[in-house]
């Protein structure tokens, strides 16, 4: 029994490369694609019919119970996994270095400072730094905001403090 199923293999496989050699090169990669998704139906029917599908079953009950264990884990982590993705990619398709911030170069005037904090031109020296601290928490690179708009509101804090 075992021969007829390897001459009916070796058949199969033969016609199968016989009709591949006939495609083009763009029908080839879907051709391949087709072909493999009809193998892994024809093994789960030929399982099936054999009697022999429990052992997919139970890793497949193994998988699922796995998954659901670690679900929560890695939801936990998620926000991590994807500083780290965006870091990855921020490096590998970046021209400049991702910790480096973009400074300005022009010094800002008073006014100018003023209007990047959102604070009054009288403002006291407290007033400035609650609205530079309020301002870095939700614009900080490390928070995921813009390291060009960090170096702004730093330089807006300090053009401040020093008149």
């Amino acid at each position: 029994m075992i021969r007829i199923y390897l001459l009916l293999a070796i058949i199969a496989i033969c016609y199968w490369v016989i009709c591949f050699s006939k495609k083009t090169a763009s029908e080839r990669k879907q051709y391949t694609k087709r072909s493999f998704y009809m193998l892994l139906v024809f093994i789960f029917l030929a399982l099936a019919l054999m009697g022999r599908l429990h052992w997919l079953i139970a890793a497949l009950g193994g998988l699922v119970a796995v998954v659901l264990r670690f679900l929560p884990v890695a939801l936990r982590y998620m926000p991590q996994i994807q500083k780290i993705i965006q870091l990855f990619y921020q490096s590998k398709f970046s021209t400049n270095k991702p910790n480096q911030a973009a400074k300005p170069s022009a010094n800002l005037s008073k006014q100018e400072a003023c209007d990047i904090l959102g604070v009054a031109v009288t403002a006291t020296k407290q007033d400035i730094i609650d609205a530079h601290r309020k301002l870095m928490l939700k614009n900080h690179p490390d928070r995921g905001g813009s390291a060009h708009l960090a170096a702004q509101i730093n330089q807006a804090k300090d053009s401040l403090l020093q008149k």
